[in-house]
């Protein structure tokens, strides 16, 4: 009896039809193909220069990333794939959100842009000022800080 092997043959890419897909948030206006990189200001603290680059699984994580970005350009959410390994987000992860439920994710690699959302539901705006004075709140106590 031959046994069924799930292997594609030879050096043949595996054909995943539901590969995980992953968002950025941001006000940046990028295009399909472009790369996500280190080395750039953070969308949160324009004195930091970044040395991962950040991504989720959730759609709500990368709405608010695009809330709360700095800048004035329009909010975006465009769908990444990651180029290397990713790894939990510790901003998130360990010091507000025990276990990663908003699969919030970071690289040091870069991220290729494939997909721009055309549409999505933003939070209240009741919602994001709220958050914005918890984060201004966090920042004057010296407790908002991105571990880099």
């Amino acid at each position: 009896m031959e046994q069924a092997n799930s292997a594609p043959p030879g050096n043949a890419p595996a054909h995943r039809p539901f590969a995980q897909t992953f968002f950025h948030g941001t006000k940046a206006d990028l295009r399909i193909g472009d790369l996500i990189q280190v080395g750039f200001t953070s969308n949160f603290k324009q004195d930091l220069r970044l040395n991962h680059v950040y991504l989720s699984a959730t759609l709500d994580a990368a709405v608010w990333g695009a809330e709360l970005a700095a800048g004035s350009g329009r909010e975006r959410i465009y769908l990444v794939e990651p180029t290397g390994a990713i790894e939990d987000d510790p901003n998130l992860t360990d010091k507000k959100f025990p276990g990663n439920p908003s699969l919030s994710y970071r690289s040091t690699q870069p991220l290729k842009v494939v997909g721009e959302l055309g549409s999505w539901q933003g939070h209240a705006a009741e919602q994001v000022q709220a958050m914005k004075e918890g984060l201004a709140r966090l920042t004057e106590q010296g407790l908002n800080n991105i571990e880099n």
